[in-house]
């Protein structure tokens, strides 16, 4: 008798609506001014990073967590999975293999989400521009809040670019989820073109 309760549960549960076949939708802001400026002052003081390093691309992060720089001061703090972090930090140069693993990654983080680019690979392709497997252009592909650019940034840099993601989460303008929403046709063209073996799952949600 429970199991074919438990049946009857699964067949009524719209899976198809939650997970691959479920496409992101827009989060409008709160319309009540107060309420959304402490949001956002909220989501500006609690950062909670996820980091994706590539090659020398991670080389300044693990100075960030020392005694001298301490950036659990600013409130941020590296999380182990896409589940748990709100701050995806890109660092180092892509290749359209790791590509791949930062995308599902950015569709598996929950909103509010914004995008870190560190480092100048990461902004423009680094010294490794004009090889066939390294992409120049992250923003085709996810939508980046902050690029902070240098080989590598020293984390002075790092921390000046955290700050300028604060002013943008106050003032409401770092919108990087709801733009990958909006575009979101766009933006898995861009994917697809240039991923070929597209292996995983349509919609990482």
């Amino acid at each position: 008798m429970k199991k074919k309760e438990d049946k009857t549960k699964e067949e009524e549960f719209p899976f198809e609506e939650y997970y691959c076949d479920a496409r992101p939708k827009v989060v409008q802001p709160v319309a009540n001014k107060i309420v959304r400026n402490f949001y956002n002052w909220a989501q500006a003081n609690s950062l909670w990073i996820l980091a994706f390093g590539t090659g020398c691309g991670s080389i300044e992060l693990p100075p960030l967590y020392t005694a001298r720089y301490d950036v659990s001061r600013y409130g941020i703090f590296p999380r182990p999975t896409p589940r748990q972090a709100g701050v995806f930090i890109i660092s180092g140069y892509l290749s359209v293999k790791t590509l791949k693993r930062v995308i599902r990654s950015y569709e598996q983080m929950q909103n509010p989400k914004f995008v870190l680019g560190l480092g100048s690979c990461t902004v423009n392709g680094g010294m490794y521009f004009d090889s066939y497997n390294t992409i120049n252009r992250l923003d085709y592909y996810l939508p980046v809040d902050v690029y902070i650019a240098g080989c590598m940034p020293r984390p002075e840099a790092l921390i000046a670019g955290f700050n300028k993601l604060k002013e943008l989460i106050m003032a409401g303008k770092a919108e990087g989820a709801n733009k990958y929403a909006e575009n979101f046709d766009w933006y898995k063209a861009n994917q697809k073109k240039i991923i070929k073996n597209w292996d995983m799952p349509e919609y990482n949600w």
